[in-house]
Order: C-alpha cells, then structure tokens, then sequence
C-alpha cells in the first residue's frame, strides 16, 4: 500500500497538469477533435512503451543487490567493465550525467507538483487566486522543515491517502468518459501516428507536453530497493495505469464538451461542491509526491558519497525501521531555497512546466544506454528482441529530449544549469581524490614491511592507536607522519579500511575482516558497508570481538590522514578546478563525523601536496 504514495506519487499526479499544457501556452495545439485525440493517443502509448514495458517489464530486471536507480545501475555497471578501462570511462560518465540531471528535476517536481493543486483554490473561488503563490510557498517550507523529524508517521498515511487519489482519479474521469464515449477511439494508435505523419512539425513541439504526463517513471526503478518488483508491478497493473488514463480520457471528453474547460480540465471534471475537497485531496497527493522526490535526492546524495564522487556527508536515519528514510540537511535547504525560487519566479503551473521535462528526459535516455550495456556484457547471450525493444525506447526518448530541448529559453535551461553545477562538482571532487591518491602511493610503504622496518627500537607507548587507512595494502600516511613528529608507536597499532560495496547492503556477518602482522600488536583490518548502509565505525568496531580483538573506549585513539592540493603555481587547466575542489574540501563536513568517530578520541595529520 505504502508503494501507491512513494513510487507513483510524481506520474499519479501528472494528470493536474499534463493534459491541459498541450493545449495551453505559446506552444499549445488549437482546441478539436483530432489533437484532442492525438493527445491522447500519444499519451496512453507513451506509458505502454516507456513505463509499463521500460521500467515495469525490463528495468526491475536489473537491480544491484535490489536496490536500484541510475547510480546502483552505475556501480553494477562498473563492476562489470572492471576489467575494460575505456568503457568503464564511459559507464562512469553515463552515470554521473543521469544523476546530475536528477537533481534537476528533483527540485521541479515539488514546485509543479504543490502549485498545480494549489492552483485548484482559483478554480472553487476565483476571489482566492492571489493566496496560490502564498500558500505554495508555506506549504513547501512545512514539508522541507519536518523531513529532519523523519515522515514515519506521516507515511503510514501516504498509502491510503494515494489510494483514494487513484480511485477518484478514475471515478472523475469515468463519469465524463460515459458523457462523451467516443474519447476513447484514442486508444487507436492510428489517431498519434496519424497526426505524427500529417503534422510532423506541430507534433514534435507537442511532445514535450506528452512527456509530463511520464515524468514520474524514473521513480519506479529508483525505489525499487524500498518495496521490490512484484508490489510496484501489481500497483501500476492494477491501479495506477488504469486510473490516470481513465483520467486522461475524462478530461479529453470534457473538453470536446466544452472548450472553455480546457482552462483547467483536472479541476472541472468535479462539480464545483466537490472542488475544494478535491483541492485538499490533491494537494496531499503532490506532498506526497514531492516527498518521494525529496527522499530520492537524499539517496542519490548518500550513493555519490560511497561511490567517491562526493566528500563524506553525515546522513541522519529518521526511522530505525525502515533503511530507506534518511536526512541530509544540506540538501534539504539548498533543495527548499531552489524550490521556493521556482515558484516565486514561475508564478504558475504552466510557466514552470515549460522548464519541466528536459532533465528527466536526458536521465531516461541515460538509464537505457546503461541497461542496454549491461544486458551486453552478461554472461548469458542477449535476446536480438530485448535489444531491439530497448533500441526503439531509446529512439523515443531521444526524440522526447530533441522535443523538451525547445523550451530551454522558455525555462528549460534551469535543471539544464542545476545538472551542470552539480556535474561539475562530482567530477572535480572525483578527478582531485583520483590525483591525491595516486600521490599517496608514490611514497606508500606496503603493509608487510611494517615489522622490518619499525622493530623494537622505536619506543612504545601505551594504548591502542586506529590508523584509518584508504589502502589496506599500505602503511596509511598519518602513522609515518605521527612517528616522524612524536618517534613513538603505540603498544597496539590497528589499520582500519572502510571499504564501500558495490552491494546495496552487507550484513553483519560480513561486515568484518581481520589479518595478524604481529600478533597482540600490529593488525590490518576492514569493515564492509553497502552504498546504502549507514557507516558506523565504533558500532563495527565490536564485531571485531568475533576475531579477538577488544577496544576499551578510553584507551583507544584514531588517527585520521588529510591530504589537501596546495594552491597552483602556474595557471592551466586544472586551476578552477583545483580551486573548486579546495573550497569543497573546506565546507566539506569533518571525516570524524562521517564515520561516526568521538572528537575528543581523533586526531588529524595532514599534507598538503603540490602538482
């Protein structure tokens, strides 16, 4: 039940908006019969071929570890070009595009959504239009300020407040669909191709407003790790598709009815004592939506980090139930300024739709590059039929794209600019950790020569030293950096590597790894986490009881190393980027607090390194 919400909420809510902008704006069809039923017809096919036969037929085929979305498809893909470097490039460079232009749309989804219901208080009381933009904008700040709390219990009304949505969806469509009946001749594909063939011009324009009405497909895939295959495939079977078409058709036969509704469609399918109900109900629903939005762009900001294409963000869980509910604050807050900018600027539903659509468009196209690369490079021989499907899907989101590009003036440019910052900064922070690294093991000791070359000469000290190290072959930099300052060692010295999986999740039973170089003395251990896991060092630290290894609180210290790129000498390419990456390493919050570590127990050795 709870899937109704979170999944379908963007696509479940498509139809306040989606139909009505063919036929509005500068760019809007005239108002007859034909593109009435080419609009629909271009609509219901839309969804057969890009969500139930993409995304419900082909994408939750292709998980990693069940989770998926655009970055867990880029790291299964990742793993499996390992060996193929030029490739891999190219799979990296996929992801990151797609993931860039998620946060786009991210921030869009909650303006259009919220407005657009809110819009409806103008339709039940003209006197009321000047409160939409108000209300809006209070409504957004409410849902940004409690995601810190955590939605558990909120949510536990998304489902049945969803489910309501989809049932009045299609009772408000089916009574108008039975004034007007021949609507449905648009189930004909004949009525799109048709008027694809005669009007080739007027059609590509038009498809950019189609496209809202399967802007929330992406979500499917990207959520499945929360409710699994078969609970997302059921709902959009058995309720979802039916409902929003059955609405789509409703509001196409009351406009064939009256011109004068296509105003606002969605609103005027209710007789005017249902209306401001029908407002509240609507605006639940696209919270509801922008919350599952919001929850996306925290996941995919925790993804990047263990992916290494972003510094170590602290995530807060606000449930210890469910995996999935978690806080970034600074991606809330910079997400709630962009929000609260849209609808101050954009005013309108219709105004923002015009910016709508290019980003996800551009991630759709992406998803099936990387589906279509990963079906090739499995074991088992591709089917000619699935790589022919996916062929012409990518054929029709491209063209979807080439249509939505034409409103980048219009508006379009906004998630193209969101995408571009946010691409830069996980490259440059990605390529500036690649160089430090590879500096670091220029001068790397291995781990085996620990013993030989600091025997019992060097003096010890009492306690327990924890060198976090990224490399669990070498000695890490902070242990020769603190014995060339102090020229001591502690009586126990233990290397600790954190180390990501490609998985989604490790279970405590795997999580631990231990390797004796002197025992009671030296030791190189690991803990393994998932990219969706949430790293606890001191929590993991006790499951090193299993291999005999106990650490009293008091008398253990954890060094931690920072290496940093000094300022450039010579002015070149790199320098803005050696300059953007400094800045994030400044803002950037402290690796103690990441991994969970007690301040007063850390201390910090850096270098600075010059290229």
């Amino acid at each position: 039940m709870t899937a109704m919400g979170i999944v379908y909420g963007d696509i479940g809510t498509s139809p306040l908006y989606a139909f009505k902008e063919a036929f509005n704006g500068s760019h809007g069809l005239p108002l007859n019969e034909a593109n009435v039923l080419a609009v629909l017809s271009m609509m219901f096919w839309s969804l057969m071929l890009i969500v139930s036969i993409k995304y419900v037929g082909i994408m939750l085929r292709y998980d990693n570890g069940g989770e998926g979305g655009i970055l867990a498809l880029l790291g299964r893909a990742e793993r499996m070009t390992r060996h193929r470097p030029r490739l891999a490039k190219t799979v990296a460079l996929l992801g990151i595009v797609g993931a860039s232009l998620f946060y786009g749309d991210a921030v869009i989804t909650p303006a259009i959504s919220v407005l657009s219901a809110v819009e409806g208080l103008s339709v039940a009381t003209p006197a009321l239009e000047h409160l939409v933009v108000p209300v809006t904008v209070g409504i957004l700040i409410a849902l940004f300020v409690i995601q810190r709390q955590g939605t558990g219990s909120v949510g536990k009304l998304f489902g049945p407040i969803a489910i309501v949505w989809f049932i009045s969806l299609a009772i408000l469509g089916g009574i108008s669909i039975g004034q007007t009946p021949a609507v449905l001749a648009a189930l004909d594909p004949r009525h799109a191709l048709g008027f694809a063939v005669h009007s080739p011009g007027l059609t590509f324009i038009v498809l950019g407003a189609v496209f809202l009405a399967i802007t929330g497909g992406e979500a499917l895939y990207a959520d499945m790790g929360h409710f699994g295959p078969i609970p997302i495939r059921l709902a959009w079977a058995g309720l979802v598709f039916p409902s929003i078409m059955i609405n789509y058709f409703g509001q196409g036969a009351l406009a064939l009815r009256d011109a004068e509704a296509i105003k606002n469609p969605f609103y005027l399918l209710a007789t005017p004592e249902l209306l401001l109900p029908l407002v509240a109900l609507a605006t639940a629903a696209t919270i509801i939506a922008s919350q599952a939005t919001i929850s996306g762009a925290f996941s995919l900001t925790q993804q990047a980090t263990r992916l290494g294409y972003l510094p170590r963000i602290p995530t807060l869980h606000t449930s210890s139930m469910e995996r999935g509910q978690i806080y970034i604050a600074q991606v809330n807050w910079t997400m709630l300024a962009l929000v609260i900018m849209l609808v101050l600027e954009f005013k309108t539903s219709s105004a923002i739709a015009s910016a709508y659509g290019i980003a996800v468009s551009g991630t759709m196209v992406l998803t099936t590059v990387l589906v279509g690369i990963v079906i090739c490079l499995l074991p088992k021989r591709p089917n000619p039929m699935l790589l022919a499907t996916l062929g012409l899907i990518g054929l029709v989101e491209l063209v979807f794209f080439a249509s939505n590009a034409t409103k980048i003036l219009d508006g379009g440019w906004f998630p193209l600019l969101c995408g571009l910052i946010l691409f830069t900064l996980l490259t440059t922070w990605k390529r500036a950790e690649t160089v430090l690294t590879a500096h670091d093991a220029q001068g790397a000791v291995p781990v085996k020569d620990f013993c030989r070359m600091f025997g019992a000469d060097i003096p010890r000290v009492r306690g327990t030293a924890v060198y976090m190290s990224p490399d669990p072959n070498t000695i890490p930099t902070a242990l020769l950096h603190n014995l060339k300052h102090y020229k001591v060692l502690h009586e126990r010295i233990v290397f600790l590597t954190v180390v990501t999986s490609e998985l989604a999740h490790v279970p405590d039973s795997g999580r631990t790894e231990v390797n004796v170089i002197e025992r009671g003395r030296v030791y190189q251990t690991a803990l393994h986490f998932g990219f969706m896991d949430e790293i606890d060092v001191p929590r993991g630290m006790l499951l090193f009881s299993r291999h005999g290894l106990e650490f009293e609180d008091m008398d253990t210290t954890f060094f931690l190393g920072k290496s940093t790129l000094a300022r450039s000498l010579r002015p070149g390419l790199f320098t803005w980027r050696r300059e953007l990456f400094r800045w994030m390493q400044r803002n950037a919050p402290a690796t103690a607090e990441y991994f969970k570590l007690r301040p007063e127990r850390v201390i910090e050795l850096g270098t600075r390194v010059a290229i």
